[in-house]
């Protein structure tokens, strides 16, 4: 079929971060682009996932660290809170990031934008609003829906997800999270320092289970000591019922069943891609968990690429965006580029700061790798002692010639960190080589030097 004969050069389903760099890159290049959205332009990070959460997030450091300014000298007695003008400046911070004008931008390079839910009807058409377009090239970066589990009464009951959470005009009095990863954890710490009894559950041993045991269990002890969350690991939520206007959760562990009555419940137990949109009609296989892609974001159907969510393995913005990056250039490119997975930094912004990067131990160990580790904690350096902060460590992991692979921080500003570490584990450099940099005094990067200095001294 000849070029002249499609609607468009490419069409992009979503226009978050897997679809928006594409569609930017491809337009420049003189390509006719059409993006097809059917909610808010922008997708999900600006509009209810990491702009928001991380507004509200720096909000409630703000007022955190003002309640405990008496051990610097600031009386904070009277100190109080006004919850609507907090989201106030979470509507503003997410106003910022222009999703508002989103359409008008776009239309104004030229992109153009079909608004509503796109569908597959054959391998080179799809329907919007019961109109048919064609394209020579797609782009499928239509992101996920959260996971809702299979517990009993939950649908008569209600629930948040973090779409609610971020719009509530007050904090709940208690709630019940529900999974233990990056979205619970960063909204169990929103809550409680708002004052709200936090419960949170996750089926795992520990949370944030994907990350290194030494970084769940300081979570854990600051959560519980210092939050006064309650942490129910190794839980399984078995139904939930309606008492009065608040709502009882009766929950698992091992062969004791108990339960605890929240005004609250919020759900944080994980995503599905959003896959239902006739991808067999254009032969691209899939499955619940996502679209098949190989190193170079292709398909089985060659002309149909994949980015961000819908594609994983990693659910960050930031991969979306490197992702939808090497699509386009493999769309416009005889001369392919793969993806490299090797060095994805991953944030939870909690505080401290949760940042790793490359393998976590654990998955050196699955590996059967030959490595070496050192742990620095931050209370050995000057940073600690000027901001009276001495919880948290930088943990780095090398292979045995000393190349490092892997690297977990705690500290204040981790997710600044953290690129040090990226950037040694995308081009190879070892822990001496970063030991030897020099770095600032008085900073929290000394600890990665530090960090780096033991591991490289170990035969």
């Amino acid at each position: 079929m000849a070029k002249e004969q499609y609607d468009f050069d490419l069409i992009i389903l979503g226009s978050g971060g897997g679809g928006s760099v594409a569609a930017h890159i491809a337009i420049t290049a003189g390509k006719r682009v059409a993006i097809v959205e059917p909610a808010e332009m922008g997708g999900e990070c600006p509009n209810w996932g990491c702009v928001p959460t991380k507004a509200l997030l720096h909000a409630a450091e703000i007022y955190d660290g003002a309640k405990h300014g008496q051990q610097f000298g600031i009386r904070s007695g009277a100190l109080s809170y006004n919850y609507p003008l907090i989201k106030a400046w979470k509507d503003l911070a997410v106003y910022r990031t222009g999703t508002s004008q989103g359409k008008r931008l776009y239309e104004s390079e030229g992109i153009k934008i079909l608004s509503g839910m796109g569908q597959f009807i054959g391998p080179h058409t799809i329907t919007v609003n019961r109109r048919h377009y064609s394209a020579e090239h797609f782009l499928v970066a239509t992101g996920t829906h959260n996971f809702i589990p299979p517990i009993e009464g939950l649908d008569k009951t209600g629930y948040l997800t973090f779409r609610e959470a971020i719009n509530l005009t007050r904090p709940p009095k208690s709630i019940f999270v529900i999974g233990g990863g990056a979205i619970g954890c960063e909204f169990a710490e929103l809550f409680s320092i708002f004052g709200t009894k936090v419960f949170i559950a996750d089926v795992t041993a520990r949370l944030l289970f994907k990350e290194d045991d030494e970084v769940s269990e300081l979570v854990r002890d600051i959560f519980e000591t210092q939050r006064g969350m309650t942490i129910l690991t190794n839980t399984k939520v078995l139904k939930i019922v309606k008492e009065g206007i608040a709502k009882r959760v009766y929950f698992q562990q091992g062969s004791e069943v108990a339960s605890v009555k929240v005004d609250e419940v919020l759900l944080a137990a994980g995503k599905m891609a959003n896959v239902d949109i006739g991808l067999e009609n254009a032969g691209v296989e899939y499955t619940p968990k996502g679209i098949n892609v190989d190193e170079h974001l292709q398909t089985t159907a060659k002309h149909i690429y994949a980015a961000g969510d819908v594609v994983g393995p990693y659910m960050f913005t930031h991969m979306a965006i490197y992702q939808s990056r090497i699509a386009a250039h493999n769309m416009l490119h005889k001369q392919k580029l793969s993806v490299d997975y090797r060095a994805v930094p991953r944030c939870v912004f909690i505080n401290p700061e949760i940042a790793s990067v490359g393998l976590s131990e654990n998955e050196c160990i699955k590996r059967d790798l030959r490595i070496k580790q050192a742990i620095a904690p931050i209370s050995i350096i000057g940073r600690s002692n000027t901001s009276n902060v001495d919880k948290g460590f930088v943990k780095v992991i090398t292979d045995k010639s000393g190349v490092l692979i892997g690297a977990s921080i705690v500290s204040p500003r981790a997710g600044e960190m953290i690129h040090e570490l990226t950037l040694a584990i995308q081009y190879s450099l070892t822990a001496a080589e970063v030991a030897s940099t020099i770095h600032a005094f008085p900073t929290w990067s000394e600890a990665v030097r530090i960090a780096c200095n033991k591991v490289q001294r170990m035969s």
